[in-house]
């Protein structure tokens, strides 16, 4: 049995940080573990501009102790009123690394999203003209659609369209949740690529539900039957290196969760890479968690791999980390996969 590995220090490529207290709260947390992270945009009001993207990574900047090698990887927030001009110029400047399509109303703090996906047109085509990654929450949000239902149908309805009309731009859907959704990527060229979380890696929709509601198992895209969670291990730990790890850790506090209208979001980055090597490991495919966690997303955004090195060991009995974490906004929930954990990060060498 494996009771050491020594994998490239990983990414995040999908990550929610917040803003003011909480965000100062978690983001030396990510940096304990990540190397670089793509930061989502949608606050309150959403980081639309360059300019947004610029003053929300000075203050994530600030908020990391000294010291701490993190890279935040901006990311701008697509409305229908987006100028593909300052799209380009963010981007040539190196500030940002993608522009983020929500659609309106699918996901926390997405109403500033796009209802019509031909209005955001000319932002697309200057996307893939400068080769600029577009990364997708792939949901509908018709309330006619069942929501176990809702990525299926924005893949056949929308991605399936864009992906044909603009061959030439570079697509993550995130987080996907389904086996439609792997399908998807592996049916496209090297454009297209997805990002996979570690909750949906461990949890089905059944998780939510057992012995009463269970909101910090609650988030969007919502948790699917096991069928597709077994497809979304498969792929995960395949090495196919069109997917990569992006673990949409979404803070919120417990009474924010733990309400009569819960907010969507499971908060994991203190233990992700330990369930991780846990769901590899039982997956026989240990030798190909390093493609997903450290090299196969630098690939896709041309990046290079991060030159430092992270030691993982496994411990004879287990080591769980912290269930929660106090903030200044009050106590967040640390995922629970419902497994002990024996894995544990043991030291981050730098390069």
């Amino acid at each position: 049995m494996t009771r050491e590995l020594i994998i490239r220090t990983p990414d995040d490529w999908h990550l929610h940080l917040r803003d003011g207290a909480l965000m100062r709260a978690v983001t030396p947390l990510s940096g304990a573990h990540f190397a670089r992270a793509i930061v989502m945009p949608n606050l309150v009001p959403p980081v639309v501009t360059g300019d947004d993207a610029r003053a929300y990574r000075e203050r994530i900047m600030a908020a990391l102790p000294a010291g701490t090698a993190f890279t935040p990887l901006m990311t701008l927030y697509l409305t229908e009123t987006t100028s593909p001009d300052d799209v380009a110029a963010s981007a040539e400047a190196g500030l940002v690394h993608g522009v983020k399509l929500y659609p309106a109303g699918a996901t926390t703090n997405s109403d500033s999203g796009v209802r019509d996906i031909a209005r955001v047109m000319a932002v697309l085509e200057r996307m893939a003209e400068i080769g600029l990654p577009l990364q997708v929450h792939g949901e509908v949000t018709h309330t006619e659609i069942d929501i176990f239902d809702r990525e299926q149908v924005f893949i056949d309805t929308v991605l399936r369209p864009l992906r044909d009309r603009l061959p030439g731009l570079k697509i993550i859907l995130e987080h996907i949740t389904t086996e439609q959704g792997a399908d998807f990527v592996r049916e496209s060229d090297a454009n297209v690529a997805a990002t996979i979380t570690p909750h949906h890696l461990i949890i089905n929709r059944n998780a939510i539900f057992v012995g009463g509601i269970r909101p910090h198992f609650y988030c969007l895209p919502i948790a699917k039957r096991e069928h597709h969670r077994q497809a979304l291990v498969a792929a995960a730990t395949g090495g196919d290196a069109r997917f990569f790890l992006g673990t949409d850790s979404a803070p919120h506090v417990d009474p924010a969760k733990e309400s009569a209208c819960g907010c969507a979001g499971i908060f994991n980055v203190p233990n992700t890479m330990s369930c991780l090597a846990h769901v590899f490991e039982d997956a026989g495919a240990l030798g190909n968690l390093e493609r997903f966690v450290s090299l196969n997303g630098p690939a896709f955004y041309g990046l290079e791999p991060n030159g430092g090195t992270m030691v993982l060991r496994r411990a004879e009995t287990p080591t769980p980390g912290p269930s929660s974490v106090d903030t200044p906004d009050g106590a967040l929930t640390v995922f629970d996969p419902g497994f002990a954990l024996y894995w544990y990060v043991a030291e981050r060498r730098p390069a």
